[in-house]
């Protein structure tokens, strides 16, 4: 069981305690929380070696990548975090990567996903993105599933987030709270482009409260979509600037949602990539943007954004242990 308070110092939670059971003015004037900006390596070609050096170099917390299937693979990729002392989120795809076989059941994806929480124990990961199951199964094999998902979570004591995603189980907003209902102990990963993209637009409609969603998120993946893409061309274009921001705001939600959570540090990884998402002209096949000139202006937004959001008015009532 996660609970807000471990997210918290010791002695900084047993004051605000002791304040709100001695009745003393329960407003929080400061509450730190820190950004911690990790890079994806969706799309990164070269030397990895000389990656984590331009990460670490660019002041980043970290690398959010593929959790490697094989033990060399994971004891080069723990040597060159260490090497760099970069910190780690792991990413698990339950079944195969990104679009799961449709014949595949949720026992085996379970299974794939026992064995996968067990490998990455060898890395230490600050905490494990998992896109799971499939946006096929019915509503109450959605309920099973993720509920022994997060008996194996426990099992492995690793702390897992889970990634909404067209094609998965989270694909949509509407099955994502349905769930949620039922197994309300869920963290999440927002990747918000995937429900613009499956809803066919910007989710700020008044009949459009993810409430129950944003005071769950853990992670956030930042990546601006529209209405028919995952992917905008630029997000500092002007005709974008109503999407960018849309996604801005939800973002701004999450992380004040986190603050009267307890939260001490929150994580972002910018994750604009290939793959169809980044946009090619026709007939020439030439991209429109350089996809790491993309990831770092999203950098520098989000460091900016993040440093306007107002947390001074945090009240500790407001703290609760979602459990």
């Amino acid at each position: 069981m996660f609970c807000f308070q471990d997210f918290l110092p010791p002695t900084l939670y047993a004051t605000l305690l002791s304040q709100e059971r001695r009745g003393a003015d329960p407003t929080i004037k400061t509450l730190p929380m820190q950004l911690d900006i990790f890079r994806s390596l969706w799309g990164h070609r070269g030397d990895r070696r000389s990656i984590f050096s331009d990460v670490r170099e660019a002041g980043l917390a970290g690398i959010e990548a593929r959790l490697p299937l094989t033990a060399d693979e994971r004891t080069a990729l723990l040597r060159d975090l260490k090497e760099h002392e970069l910190d780690y989120i792991a990413i698990v795809f339950t079944d195969n990567a990104v679009l799961p076989d449709q014949r595949a059941t949720p026992a085996q994806h379970l299974e794939d996903l026992d064995r996968k929480l067990g490998s990455a124990a060898d890395l230490s990961p600050r905490f494990i993105n998992v896109l799971a199951g499939n946006d096929r199964w019915p509503l109450a094999q959605q309920v099973e599933f993720f509920g022994n998902a997060l008996e194996l979570a426990r099992k492995h004591q690793q702390f897992c987030s889970f990634e909404t995603h067209r094609a998965r189980s989270l694909y949509s907003p509407w099955v994502t709270l349905d769930v949620i209902r039922q197994v309300p102990d869920l963290r999440f990963t927002s990747d918000i482009s995937h429900w613009v993209v499956v809803c066919e637009r910007l989710l700020d409609d008044t009949e459009d409260d993810l409430t129950p969603f944003i005071e769950r998120v853990h992670h956030i993946q930042a990546r601006v979509g529209y209405d028919q893409g995952p992917q905008v061309p630029h997000p500092a274009a002007a005709e974008y600037s109503l999407p960018l921001a849309f996604h801005q705001d939800h973002w701004a939600a999450i992380w004040r949602s986190q603050a009267a959570r307890g939260y001490q540090s929150t994580t972002l990884t910018p994750e604009f990539g290939r793959d169809g998402y980044l946009h090619h002209l026709p007939f020439t096949d030439v991209p429109v943007a350089d996809l790491s000139q993309l990831n770092e202006w999203m950098v520098h937004a989000e460091r900016q954004h993040f440093s306007q959001i107002n947390f001074s008015e945090i009240n500790f009532s407001q703290i609760t242990d979602p459990h």
